[in-house]
């Protein structure tokens, strides 16, 4: 692990490469795994603040969910995440006529209705940030439906910490960013890793 600041960097940020392909994986992140997105009380809130504007993106059964439901739920490790449909697909994702899947919350920033672009664990992921009590740790996160995310980041010579420029901008501010630029241009250098 890298020190910066507040922060503790795995080197995997560094040494692996990803770039997201929707056009192959579909958007199969918002429809797998053992549990919704990590949601924090805030993001619930402002979900419920502009939920009449991201409902009228979300099919009927996630609109029936939410509103039956609530806008977020405990997961088996008692921490807030986002509801699923069956166990399975997240009440926020929406099915477009290609096949593919879009967050609905994102959909609808996009078009600039809403000010929310989605939730926080979603928009940095692969990394996964686990809160420790002086700091926060930078988790490269892997997973078998992200392989040609990793095949394309491979291809295109990415390092995940790049991938998530503006996500980790939006979290933790340009100068922190930067200052994490050079440690990883510095480390990808010593380990003989491309740009």
């Amino acid at each position: 692990m890298i020190i910066h600041k507040n922060t503790l960097l795995s080197e995997e940020l560094f040494e692996e490469e990803f770039v997201c392909n929707l056009s192959a994986c579909k958007g199969a992140c918002c429809v797998e795994g053992d549990g919704g997105a990590p949601l924090t009380q805030d993001e619930a809130l402002r979900i419920e603040d502009n939920w009449d504007v991201i409902k009228t993106y979300l099919p009927k059964r996630s609109i029936d969910k939410v509103e039956a439901e609530g806008f977020s739920t405990r997961g088996f490790d008692g921490e807030m995440e986002t509801p699923l449909i069956n166990e399975k697909e997240c009440v926020y994702v929406e099915f477009l006529e290609d096949g593919a899947l879009r967050c609905g919350i994102e959909h609808a920033h996009a078009d600039g209705k809403i000010d929310f672009l989605k939730p926080e664990s979603c928009h940095l992921y692969p990394i996964r940030v686990q809160k420790l009590p002086t700091f926060e740790s930078l988790l490269y996160n892997r997973w078998d439906i992200c392989s040609d995310a990793c095949s394309l980041g491979k291809e295109l010579q990415v390092p995940v910490y790049k991938f998530l420029k503006n996500p980790l901008i939006a979290k933790y501010g340009q100068e922190w960013f930067d200052e994490v630029d050079l440690i990883g241009q510095e480390y990808r250098k010593s380990k003989g890793l491309n740009k």
